[in-house]
């Protein structure tokens, strides 16, 4: 158990008023702490993989699955404040354009060398990956790991990411296509380079 495990099941340890305590204050803090003790221990075993050595993080997925639920309540509501008639939907050209635009920036947060020290806190460099790209694993630490497996995956910062920019667009519908536009022309020169590389392999 870790110190935060620790200070977790103490803290709802302090929470139980314990069994003789009466009154409606005393019954609700008890139900909080039995469920909470419940939710602990049911974590613990989960993230314990039956005995397996690699450890689930579930206490940073429950920080991270919150953080994401509030922001993107929170935008949506303030969108929904600003534009009183509702947000149009992107036509199926700039869902396209989105979508280019979301794969080519979850992969320069998740992969590019020059954003590694933005990764630093939660990361750890394992070696050169794919031209100008990292391949890195998560820090120890229930929230560390957490955030240090969203921010090296490009296909889980990918609703991240894919929220923002649909928030974006609905508030702000002219400045979104033209950032989506400066992503969606980068992922088509790294196809084109990628591709000139491939052709140099075959004529070699």
């Amino acid at each position: 158990m870790t110190d935060t495990d620790a200070r977790l099941h103490a803290l709802v340890d302090r929470l139980d008023p314990g069994p003789g305590a009466a009154g409606h204050v005393a019954h609700s803090r008890g139900l909080l702490a039995r469920g909470m003790h419940w939710y602990l221990d049911m974590r613990d075993e989960y993230a314990t993989g039956g005995g397996q050595d690699d450890e689930r993080p579930l206490t940073g997925y429950a920080l991270l699955s919150t953080g994401y639920l509030v922001a993107a309540g929170t935008a949506a509501a303030l969108v929904a404040r600003r534009k009183q008639g509702g947000a149009a939907l992107p036509t199926p050209g700039e869902l396209a354009l989105l979508s280019v635009a979301v794969f080519r920036v979850t992969r320069t947060v998740s992969k590019d060398a020059v954003l590694s020290h933005l990764r630093a806190p939660f990361t750890v460099f394992e070696g050169p990956s794919a031209p100008g790209e990292v391949h890195e694993s998560p820090r120890s630490g229930p929230v560390r790991h957490a955030v240090g497996e969203l921010v090296t995956c490009p296909f889980c910062l990918g609703q991240w990411v894919g929220t923002a920019a649909l928030v974006s667009f609905a508030a702000a519908p002219r400045a979104t296509r033209w950032a989506a536009t400066l992503m969606t022309v980068v992922a088509a020169s790294d196809a084109l380079q990628y591709a000139f590389a491939a052709l140099e392999k075959t004529e070699g």
